[in-house]
């Protein structure tokens, strides 16, 4: 591409950008529209396509443009605080909010129960819009709709409720109790509705709870940090503000929070659910269910709203010269992967930024703005570039996040749960272990084909996970990746989790059992890990498991007879060893995952100030931990997989055995 072209591209993006949007006239108004004539005038309109052979008059026009076009009915109708002071302006709907509400109306004008996840940069009023459509619902479409409203913090609540007192304040009379077909000439009367005193009344004392009484609706309004106010009923809309900053309050995690909010909102339509916040890291609620509803596993859609999609971010040049060596500067840099300094992105990101569809004005800003930052994971964390970027900590990332997401690709639902014993495998669906794929002979019995990986946790519920994984080299026969095929997660004692990866190593195939052998003494002293008992146990397990891994012995070592040392020893001298492997494979794509939990692990890896890698606060990297032993051991310490072995039985004959696990009794 030359400067030319990108200046000629950049003309057409800000065109787009400030083509003509009217919402009074619907001259580039939202959805679908059909240009018309205003009844009773020579005045062009562009009318959603839904009134199409609607019979129009000048009778009926008001309500019937208002039941079927939110943006007029908004900026007709509904008054909102102006920023900066001053009186209350119309509600017209800027750029994001236009995006946001055709998501909406896509799903309302198709029958669906309406349910979004929405994934955002800040300021550009998508709490406002998503309330004022559920009061547009309610004052409009049917009667009796019910809305509950969950913001973060008691402010939010208070500011929720003053922006309904403002618009119910300014809202006409008559609008209220007009229905399809009502003539704008009858009075209250007339059409039998009682006139009242109060457009909105409160319910009870608790002050959270308001009434329309023209349309027979409750708005309930509270917060995620005082849960009782929280609780759903009759309710049809429900939207939940800043989900992904809620914080367990009073024992009560966000889930429950919601479960209690949604579960009474029926999936039919004229129902609404949204859930939206910026993001917060990787691993909670909110993260979790955005990737549920973006890999189509979830009821709700996903929407991301990034930081060039709205107008205020944006600085234009001072000339047409200016512009353009802007521009020759970010073409000459986009192959540049180091930044100038801690406080900018490098020319390749830039160019990214190009490629998703920023303007040249919008990344001027986004260079000017990016100077106030000392990480890019503080600057992504307010104005996301895309949705993998959002969910980005603060601090320096091990793995690169788009090449840890490609991996999300192969993550499924595991094939079959239950437990591995001595029998074999069970299905149980109460079971610990999570089987993608069961042992395969079809090609012949190979040597070492499978791998099982042990990271060593804890016994109680607040200690790290113990995991166990299964690896299969096959593939590399072919050229191909290997691959994760099943794994345990849990707390148990460590004598009875080397005997469930023992059953685990029989059942595929006698496959190379590799076992964390760390002590209390050498091992991270703030996990819970019965590493006295180690080697005793490793040893008594040499004696009963055929394909036990003992790490690499030094040639003094060999020379001076010194007894093998079992399972792989993490330290400070093997971590940045194994971790620097994991990065190697994970940047080049080497390996096939399964586990979503493993894919957030990744993305909230950090290297610490201090040199050391860990999870940052509140994370595991247990499962992380499995795949950087394990991948290190298949890729530099072994073979390619070649040689095929006699058939043999995969039942485990315990020797002597006295207790149902006693694995010392081998």
């Amino acid at each position: 591409m030359t400067i030319r072209e990108i200046l000629t591209e950049n003309d057409l993006r800000q065109k787009r950008i400030s083509a003509r949007f009217d919402p009074l006239s619907g001259e580039g108004s939202v959805g679908e529209r059909f240009k018309a004539l205003k009844p009773g005038t020579s005045e062009a309109v562009w009318l959603p396509v839904s009134m199409k052979g609607k019979s129009l008059t000048k009778g009926n026009y008001e309500f019937l443009r208002s039941l079927h076009d939110f943006p007029y009915w908004a900026a007709r109708f509904v008054f909102v605080k102006r920023k900066g002071g001053g009186d209350d302006v119309p509600f017209v709907l800027n750029r994001p909010q236009r995006k946001f509400v055709e998501t909406l109306e896509r799903m309302r004008i198709n029958g669906d129960p309406i349910r979004l996840i929405l994934l955002k940069a800040r300021q550009w009023g998508g709490s406002t819009c998503s309330q004022l459509y559920m009061a547009w619902l309610q004052l409009i479409h049917e009667r009796s709709l019910n809305s509950l409203i969950i913001a973060h913090q008691g402010v939010g609540s208070d500011e929720i409720k003053d922006m309904f007192d403002r618009m119910i304040e300014a809202y006409p009379e008559n609008m209220l109790s007009m229905e399809s077909g009502d003539q704008p000439g009858k009075t209250q009367k007339e059409k039998g509705v009682k006139k009242r005193e109060k457009k909105m009344e409160r319910v009870g004392r608790s002050g959270a709870i308001y009434r329309v009484p023209a349309r027979n609706c409750k708005i309930k309004i509270g917060s995620a940090e005082r849960p009782d106010s929280c609780r759903g009923g009759d309710y049809n809309l429900v939207h939940c503000s800043e989900v992904g900053i809620w914080r367990k309050t009073n024992g009560k995690s966000p889930e429950d929070i919601l479960r209690s909010a949604c579960s009474g909102v029926l999936l039919s339509p004229m129902t609404m659910i949204v859930y939206e916040s910026t993001a917060n890291g990787t691993g909670n609620f909110f993260h979790r269910e955005y990737e549920a509803a973006k890999r189509g596993l979830s009821q709700f859609k996903p929407l991301f709203i990034s930081w060039f999609d709205i107008d205020q971010y944006s600085i234009p040049f001072n000339s047409d010269a200016e512009k353009e060596a802007f521009a020759g500067k970010l073409m000459e840099g986009r192959f540049s992967s180091v930044p100038s300094s801690s406080r900018a992105q490098p020319g390749e990101y830039l160019w990214w930024l190009w490629e998703k569809g920023a303007t040249l004005e919008a990344i001027n800003w986004y260079i000017a703005e990016r100077s106030k930052y000392s990480e890019h994971g503080l600057m992504a964390a307010e104005y996301p570039s895309d949705d993998v970027e959002a969910f980005v900590h603060s601090g320096s990332k091990v793995f690169d996040k788009y090449k840890v997401e490609a991996l999300r690709r192969d993550c499924t639902d595991p094939k079959k749960i239950g437990e591995i014993d001595e029998n074999g495998f069970s299905p149980l669906q109460s079971g610990g272990w999570r089987i993608w794929e069961l042992p395969d002979d079809s090609e012949g019995r190979i040597e070492s084909r499978y791998v099982v990986v042990v990271d060593v946790g804890g016994r109680s519920a607040k200690a790290d996970w113990s995991v166990i994984v299964v690896f299969d080299r096959m593939p590399l026969v072919r050229g191909e990746r290997p691959r994760v095929v099943a794994q345990w997660r849990g707390h148990t004692d460590f004598d009875l989790l080397t005997e469930r990866a023992a059953f685990a190593g029989k059942f595929y195939y006698d496959a190379l059992l590799v076992i964390e052998s760390n002590t209390l003494e050498t091992h991270d002293r703030d996990r819970d890990v019965d590493g006295d008992q180690s080697s005793f146990i490793l040893n008594r397990l040499r004696d009963n498991y055929p394909n036990l891994y003992a790490r690499q012995q030094s040639e003094e070592a060999v020379i001076r007879g010194m007894p093998l040392r079992y399972g792989f020893h993490t330290n400070v001298a093997t971590k940045p060893m194994i971790i620097a492997t994991l990065v190697k494979i994970i940047r080049e794509g080497m390996y096939v995952e399964r586990d979503q939990d493993c894919i957030d692990e990744f993305l909230n890896y950090e290297r610490r100030q201090n040199g050391s890698y860990g999870a940052i606060a509140g994370c595991h990297d247990d499962l992380l931990m499995t795949r950087a032993i394990g991948l290190h051991i298949i890729y530099h310490e072994m073979e390619t997989p070649a040689r095929p072995l006699p058939q043999t039985p995969r039942r485990i004959q315990p020797a002597n055995r006295r207790t149902p696990h006693s694995l010392a009794c081998w």
